[in-house]
């Protein structure tokens, strides 16, 4: 066996999502080949990979039928996760993905799947930061059972502060929740706002991160056109549930980033409260907010359908106390919320792969009559 065989070999294997083989995408190094033995290491495009076990079976199959029935086959992983930021990196500079939860309206369970979309993430081996960017209802402090918390601060070595972000679950998370006190409204108009948000984007040690996850507020509003004036998404994810309220102003958030002015790319939607299924009766689904309407709005609007995600006690409870569903012993929901995060770590890797990459928003201008950026 040569090197050359193997790599003959293993250009008839696919990468399922890029439809191409892992040889003219470069995936394949260190080959090592001794007597029978032959190892090497593909390269994921993400250390969340939901598709390695399948590479693996495929590599082994492609020596052993193309190249010597005998071999004795070790694939070795690792990652570089993609990346496609059009940006010169004067802002966060060490993050390669930007992804953005949002949902039309509130009360959809957009925090809960912002919070355990980074938690599954992370739990596959990614750097994964979580930005909770609702200023008026932060939630992701008490989701991730640190409240009262406070971060600490450290100098980027110019005499300049950097606010540390509190470390919890594997997870760097920021938080107004973590800088104000609780009983405290924060009545703040949008220019406000809008300066909380380039603070937590700029002033924020996040460090090399293969994700940073914000958690957007409900609508479509002043901290949506800061966010992507101020940092390059890559793209959003919509959280809906199965009812019509929800589907219609669903569609509005779509609508928002979809538009010529943003050309925001929409990584695709997740049903939240998609059903109901009893902890004694664990196999049985009840459709209690209606069937499949956030499939259908995907498919309206040709997405990326991510998956549901049901009602269960345990998500709230979890929620409340501090240890959200993945780091529970939950394995319905841990499963939901794991088949969900890998369909949109494919949608993240194939959207690297072949839309141009998103840079930062310019001031927005919209037609006479529309909301503008000074308003």
């Amino acid at each position: 066996m040569t090197q050359e065989d193997i790599l003959k070999a293993l250009s008839n294997v696919q990468e399922p999502d890029l439809g191409k083989d892992l040889v003219t995408l470069n995936m394949i190094k260190d080959i090592v080949i001794n007597g029978n033995n032959v190892s090497f290491t593909i390269v994921l495009t993400t250390p969340a990979c939901p598709m390695k076990d399948m590479m693996r079976t495929a590599s082994e199959n492609a020596v052993k039928f193309l190249v010597n029935k005998e071999a004795v086959v070790t694939v070795n992983f690792t990652a570089n996760t993609s990346s496609n930021r059009g940006d010169n990196k004067a802002v966060l500079s060490g993050v390669k993905n930007i992804i953005a939860i949002v949902s039309g309206k509130g009360g959809v369970g957009k925090s809960t799947v912002a919070s355990n979309f980074a938690l599954a993430l992370a739990v596959g081996g990614a750097k994964v930061g979580l930005m909770d960017a609702d200023i008026y209802g932060p939630s992701q402090h008490i989701m991730f059972g640190v409240r009262g918390e406070r971060p600490l601060m450290k100098d980027d070595g110019t005499g300049k502060g950097l606010i540390v972000p509190i470390e919890k679950f594997g997870i760097k998370m920021m938080s107004i929740g973590l800088l104000i006190d609780e009983k405290q409204a924060v009545v703040w108009r949008g220019p406000m706002v809008s300066s909380a948000i380039k603070q937590f984007v700029s002033e924020v040690d996040w460090g090399e991160l293969d994700y940073l996850v914000i958690d957007m507020p409900p609508g479509t509003g002043d901290i949506h056109l800061t966010m992507v004036q101020t940092v390059p998404v890559t793209g959003v994810i919509v959280v809906t549930t199965p009812q019509l309220v929800s589907l219609a102003d669903a569609k509005k958030g779509v609508a928002m980033f979809g538009q010529a002015q943003l050309k925001i790319p929409i990584i695709g939607l997740v049903e939240n409260m998609s059903y109901f299924t009893p902890a004694e009766l664990p196999d049985n689904k009840y459709y209690i907010f209606g069937k499949d309407g956030g499939k259908n709005l995907a498919n309206e609007f040709d997405m990326a359908f991510l998956g549901q995600i049901p009602i269960v006690q345990s998500i709230c409870e979890g929620g409340d106390i501090g240890v959200p569903a993945m780091v529970n012993d939950d394995v319905v929901t841990k499963k939901a919320f794991e088949d969900f995060t890998a369909n949109a770590v494919r949608s993240i890797a194939m959207r690297n792969a072949q839309i141009e990459p998103t840079k930062v928003q310019p001031i927005l201008s919209f037609p006479e009559g529309r909301e503008t950026e000074r308003m």
